[in-house]
């Protein structure tokens, strides 16, 4: 069976051996953030789409200036049912990283509605729940980079996002009724005022 997809991939290999012992960890870190599908030790595979290739590149130069090996070549599957086997491994892996999102959201809403239900929506609450909001978007946005073929659970781990988003909006309007002044208690001082002035 041939390939159809006219898809290019990239075959990349690394060897540290040699080179300074932090050079490893950063390899490995980058190739994570790529979201590389290890074949074996020291060899993965991605997509060759332009930016991977980019920093792929980028990356093996600097594996290279600093005492290791790096080989990156392009290739094209012949078998296109071992190429979809390749990429339900990718998208199983983005699937366990949106699971995760998707495990930890539920503290967020949760503490907003236990915050809520004991009359504390406040501004300091608002802040900290943002800044929590953020590191969920921060690491969708991660996630997505990597995911190249639309893995099936993004779309819940983004609705779930969402979801957590129109929470805090809605806690927000509660803090900011909750914290605004009394416009009764305004009125009153000038009120007494205008009784003792008569």
């Amino acid at each position: 069976m041939t390939d159809e997809s006219g898809r290019e991939w990239l075959v990349i290999s690394v060897s540290t051996a040699g080179a300074p012992g932090t050079l490893r960890v950063r390899v490995w870190r980058k190739l994570r953030s790529l979201g590389a599908l290890y074949l074996q030790q020291s060899v993965c595979l991605l997509p060759a789409h332009d930016e991977v290739v980019r920093q792929v590149r980028r990356l093996a130069d600097r594996v290279r200036h600093e005492g290791g090996t790096a080989r990156v070549l392009r290739m094209r599957f012949s078998d296109s049912a071992e190429e979809q086997a390749i990429v339900d491994e990718l998208n199983a892996a983005r699937d366990a990283e949106y699971a995760e999102v998707l495990d930890r959201l539920p503290a967020l809403r949760e503490e907003l509605a236990h915050e809520r239900a004991r009359g504390r929506a406040t501004y300091a609450e608002v802040e900290e729940s943002e800044a929590d909001l953020a590191r969920f978007r921060a690491w969708l946005t991660k996630i997505a980079a990597r995911d190249y073929f639309q893995a099936p659970g993004g779309q819940a781990a983004r609705d779930a996002v969402d979801e957590a988003a129109a929470d805090l909006a809605a806690f927000e309007q509660a803090a900011f009724h909750a914290e605004e002044p009394d416009p009764d208690s305004r009125r009153s001082p000038r009120r007494l005022r205008a009784v003792t002035d008569s």
